[in-house]
């Protein structure tokens, strides 16, 4: 059943009430919105659409190194001058920039297990790609390797102090391929209230070069206003979500990089190799040279673990188990 709803892209998941029947079903799974939805004074049934436009403003927050004067306190954290040279000099450019990249984090013995993993768990018939055919969702449930690798706290460390609150692991999703995904913010997919405590590392699991379709970001782009459903026409009604919201929301981000000028970076990498982005930053997958060449990588992707987590674009709070992850 799940395999089939993972796969499932048409006109029925525009229809808001689908969504609110499978809350429904799955009231273990809306405890954690429950909780924050009490922290937060949110005053509606989190089984009910949300998105943005219904948070509070009050007193909401920001991570600490939003704010204007993060460059200067990071510079004066002790923990920072702590870190050896290199990995100091990566985090320091966070708050103007909005990425991080870790040279080498993982092994090649490492790298090796989880696509050996991968291949085991695809030709086992235990994960599949979604709608897309390109990412495979959640592997970490089923590979130890997949959730080792995820859950490493070489990578939690540094989330934790970028984002000022413990961080705890959201979703994985492999890829053979390039994603080929046009320039986008996790936000939109991936949202937090308060705004801005979910973050994404990405691990090359081969080389990753400019015929293989590599990632490409747009640094600095983390600053710019976040775009959510309030601020462009995404089609949609009191009852159905914009069945072309998603193609709406890319033009809006084309315009954003024209209107400000923002200049591309590729992520050209080495097996192992991890690079760390801010909830905001824009970035997407570039075309490959030969049509579905070998890319593999790895993305997770980590939210504050006492923060409200729900999906802008489909207008629904995430499922959260308490002891796990969420979805």
């Amino acid at each position: 059943m799940r395999k089939w709803l993972d796969r499932y892209y048409g006109r029925l998941r525009t229809f808001k009430a689908n969504y609110v029947l499978l809350n429904l079903m799955n009231p273990a799974r809306m405890v954690h919105a429950r909780r924050m939805y009490r922290k937060y004074g949110i005053s509606r049934s989190p089984l009910l659409p949300i998105d943005s436009s219904v948070m509070p403003s009050a007193g909401t927050e920001q991570p600490w190194l939003d704010r204007a004067d993060a460059r200067e306190r990071l510079g004066r954290d002790a923990r920072i001058q702590a870190l050896p040279p290199d990995i100091r000099q990566a985090l320091l450019q966070w708050p103007d920039k909005g990425y991080v990249i870790l040279r080498g984090l993982f092994t090649a013995a490492e790298v090796d297990a989880v696509n050996g993993e991968i291949d085991r768990l695809v030709g086992e018939g235990v994960v599949d790609f979604n709608f897309t055919g390109r990412k495979i969702m959640f592997a970490y449930r089923k590979s130890a390797a997949v959730r080792a690798m995820a859950n490493d706290r070489r990578i939690l460390d540094v989330l934790d102090l970028l984002l000022g609150r413990r961080m705890r692991l959201f979703q994985t999703i492999n890829f053979l391929t390039g994603s080929e995904q046009a320039a986008h913010s996790d936000t939109i997919h991936m949202t937090t209230h308060p705004l801005g405590y979910l973050a994404a590392a990405w691990v090359a699991l081969e080389t990753i070069t400019p015929d293989n379709g590599p990632l490409v970001f747009y640094p600095g782009s983390h600053r710019l206003p976040y775009i959510l459903n309030p601020t462009f026409d995404h089609g949609g009604g009191a009852f159905t979500i914009g069945e072309d919201a998603y193609a709406r929301y890319e033009s809006t981000v084309a315009r954003a990089i024209e209107e400000h000028h923002l200049q591309a970076e590729t992520f050209l990498a080495r097996p192992g190799d991890v690079l760390i982005w801010h909830a905001n930053l824009l970035h997407g997958g570039m075309r490959m040279s030969t049509p579905n060449a070998s890319r593999r990588s790895m993305a997770a992707h980590y939210f504050a673990e006492d923060v409200l987590c729900y999906h802008e674009l489909t207008q629904r709070v995430a499922w959260v188990e308490e002891d796990t992850a969420a979805v």
